[in-house]
């Protein structure tokens, strides 16, 4: 549908956005079981939300409503952040654990904004 990107799969944000969905799966399965039903099921349900809304907005056809679902997918990467600061102060991972995850995660929000910025020079033609 848009230069380069025969499938969502394709999108260089959606790649970064897997692999580090990827691991907030590897790393929350460390957490107690106390919060298998709180903190890992919404940091879980975060890091899907990120890729699904590239995902689906990359299906809708439009530029501006691929856009929307981006944003969408941005607030998302956000979201893990947060929820990973919260995860340090419970002690769930260490600080080298939040730093990693930090810099990836603030890496596909980079991702994403590119993405954004690609489309949005094309809804304005």
């Amino acid at each position: 549908m848009y230069q380069g990107y025969k499938t969502f799969e394709d999108i260089k944000a959606w790649q970064l956005a897997r692999e580090f969905r990827k691991k907030i799966y590897s790393v929350t399965n460390k957490f107690p079981s106390v919060e298998i039903y709180s903190l890992v099921s919404q940091l879980r349900r975060a890091a899907i939300s990120v890729t699904s809304n590239i995902a689906e907005g990359y299906g809708r056809y439009s530029y501006q409503d691929n856009i929307h679902f981006c944003r969408m997918s941005r607030g998302s990467i956000n979201e893990v952040l947060d929820q990973l600061c919260i995860a340090l102060n419970e002690n769930y991972i260490n600080q080298q654990e939040f730093d990693g995850l930090y810099k990836e995660g603030r890496e596909v929000e980079h991702a994403i904004n590119g993405y954004i910025k690609f489309l949005d020079s094309f809804s304005r033609k």
